[in-house]
């Protein structure tokens, strides 16, 4: 039963990744032929923003239902503390290891982040 509950979260979820996936692609052509010195922060912006949160999504539907409304609450707040931490892993790897340009990187960051919030709007708004 839970499985039904949480497919059309599930569903939704997949599609704002690969929305997430396809703008990150063009994001990374569009650096390759108009600033390759900076791809290489271009791509950590992108990673510090989807890897976490494709993780987020699989961690938050992971269970539904009335029965198990803790245990979302507790996947929730996990999921959120997991994300947070991977993102700040990414930030400092990214400017203590690597040579990152920090307004490539986090603009790169800014525009995936903001890509994923219009598809939501736009991929909610389709499915009713």
């Amino acid at each position: 039963m839970s499985a039904k509950l949480t497919t059309p979260g599930r569903v939704l979820a997949f599609k704002g990744i690969v929305v997430q996936l396809i703008v990150s692609l063009a994001l990374l052509i569009v650096a390759v032929f108009f600033w390759p010195t900076y791809v290489i922060s271009v791509i950590i912006g992108v990673m510090a923003f989807v890897i976490p949160h494709s993780f987020f999504a699989y961690w938050l539907f992971r269970y539904a239902g009335a029965t198990k409304n803790e245990l979302v609450a507790r996947s929730l707040s996990q999921g959120m503390k997991i994300k947070m931490a991977l993102t700040s892993i990414f930030f400092i790897i990214a400017f203590a290891l690597l040579a990152v340009d920090p307004l490539f990187m986090l603009s790169a960051y800014a525009i995936i982040m903001v890509s994923q919030w219009t598809a939501m709007f736009c991929l909610d708004s389709s499915t009713t």
